[in-house]
């Protein structure tokens, strides 16, 4: 099976690489930006023209959550308008797009946790550039997967985990918001449920929506705590509210993603949150960047 990966170095994407060689039977062609521009039309149609592929699994995404307040144009073409163009390419192949979505496409005012069929009302730029994207994926593809998934971390890239570890590693106490509720997900966990699901996800002949998350329910407070404590950095960490530390991008109070459709369909074990997190540090540390 040949698939194509773009945002290949992207948190996501490593992890997507790595993995990789433990399916003998998926043949991966990994694009980053300095193999493909993809806000490149011309370039972008005719490399996916000529190349074979039964699957696109698209990582590349704008993801700076208040830079995109200022720049809505760069975030609106990687998060839409780039995503709308691989569906289309790949219906016109057959092909499968498995393609990314965010928990910042809800408001947040929700008490418990949010299904697909939930109303999406994305209140800050980045969340409503990533909500067109699902639309387009929807109006252009023919078999797709959209997979929301929240508080994405790992030992690559920029995320929450390597934040507060190179920040705690300075000597200085931590503030970290407290009301704000979600669930971490590791990207290693979210990148095996795609590769182990490919077969059943290339059964489907629509464009069907997924929530996943790992297990378990925290706010950014007691992630931050965990960080510190599975590291073994001495480290005063504090909470905050959300007032005590304002951002450009409003983010959604509540973020907690029901995993109920995916678990019943495919019957497939989650991990915890806080086992993750721990593997996470443990390769963070083999990796000698602890």
């Amino acid at each position: 099976m040949e698939i194509i990966v773009t945002g290949a170095n992207g948190q996501l994407g490593q992890e997507f690489r790595e993995l990789g060689v433990r399916y003998p039977d998926y043949r991966f062609t990994f694009i980053d930006m300095a193999d493909l521009d993809l806000t490149d039309e011309r370039r972008s149609v005719s490399y996916f023209e000529r190349t074979p592929f039964q699957v696109i699994i698209n990582c590349a995404a704008y993801t700076a959550v208040d830079k995109a307040e200022k720049e809505s144009m760069a975030a609106l073409e990687m998060n839409a308008t780039v995503p709308g163009r691989l569906a289309r390419l790949a219906a016109a192949k057959g092909a499968l797009i498995i393609h990314f979505s965010t928990d910042y496409v809800f408001n947040g005012l929700k008490k418990h946790p949010y299904t697909e069929e939930d109303p999406t009302q994305p209140i800050s730029i980045y969340g409503a550039t990533k909500n067109q994207g699902e639309q387009e994926i929807r109006k252009q593809a023919k078999k797709g997967i959209i997979i929301r998934t929240s508080w994405l971390f790992s030992p690559f890239g920029n995320n929450f985990v390597r934040t507060i570890l190179a920040k705690a590693k300075e000597g200085n106490p931590l503030r970290v918001v407290c009301d704000q509720a979600g669930t971490p997900t590791y990207a290693r966990d979210l990148a095996a449920m795609v590769l182990d699901l490919l077969p059943s996800f290339l059964k489907k002949e629509n464009v069907e929506t997924y929530h996943y998350s790992n297990e378990g329910e925290t706010n950014w407070y007691h992630f931050a705590k965990k960080i510190i404590r599975y590291s073994g950095i001495r480290c005063k960490v504090s909470s905050i509210y959300t007032g005590d530390y304002p951002t450009a991008a409003i983010r959604p109070p509540y973020a907690v993603l029901s995993k109920d459709k995916i678990r019943k369909e495919f019957g497939i074990g989650i991990p915890h949150w806080k086992d993750s997190l721990e593997d996470c540090i443990a390769r963070l540390r083999m990796k000698g960047d602890l």
